[in-house]
């Protein structure tokens, strides 16, 4: 039973660290996953089943940045390909596999133990089942945080969907 809950999965990346700034860290990677089975989440059942093979391709993004000693940005960009093997030009998609997120922010920091951060996550519209017929609503959500920490203890208060979007990670 556990060979097949396990499927085998063979990937592959090539990527760049680099430091084109003296406060600027970024890394850039191509990329490639092939899978025997992928499990798929089946919403009209509330269960996850195995499917069949699946190749997904894609390319990374990571920026990091210190603009201020006390003020930093970072950014992360993902673009990924994916489809079924085996199946019918048009009926091969994945169903809920995105094709573009993306998540940053500015944080900021200082010595009295205060840190706050500014957030956002972006989920691109994306197949909701195999030939696309229907698709899974994106969304962009924008978060904030405050942070003290004194003496090993932090007391924090966030505020999420500062937007007020309405969103459903799970579709």
């Amino acid at each position: 039973e556990g060979a097949k809950s396990l499927p085998k999965a063979y990937g592959t990346d090539l990527g760049l660290f680099a430091k084109p700034f003296k406060n600027t860290l970024m890394n850039f990677a191509f990329w490639r996953l092939k899978m025997q089975q992928e499990f798929i989440y089946v919403g009209d059942e509330a269960v996850v089943e195995l499917s069949g093979e699946t190749l997904r391709y894609g390319v990374d993004l990571s920026l990091r940045h210190q603009l201020l000693p006390w003020l930093f940005a970072d950014f992360d960009a993902n673009y990924a390909f994916a489809r079924a093997l085996g199946e019918p030009e048009g009926k091969d998609y994945i169903p809920l596999a995105p094709r573009w997120t993306t998540i940053g922010g500015l944080t900021i920091t200082s010595q009295n133990g205060i840190h706050s951060s500014l957030r956002y996550r972006y989920v691109d519209e994306r197949p909701a089942n195999e030939d696309n017929s229907v698709r899974a609503k994106g969304y962009f959500l924008l978060d904030a945080s405050i942070h003290y920490t004194r003496n090993n203890i932090q007391f924090s208060v966030s505020a999420t969907t500062l937007l007020d979007t309405e969103w459903n990670e799970a579709q």
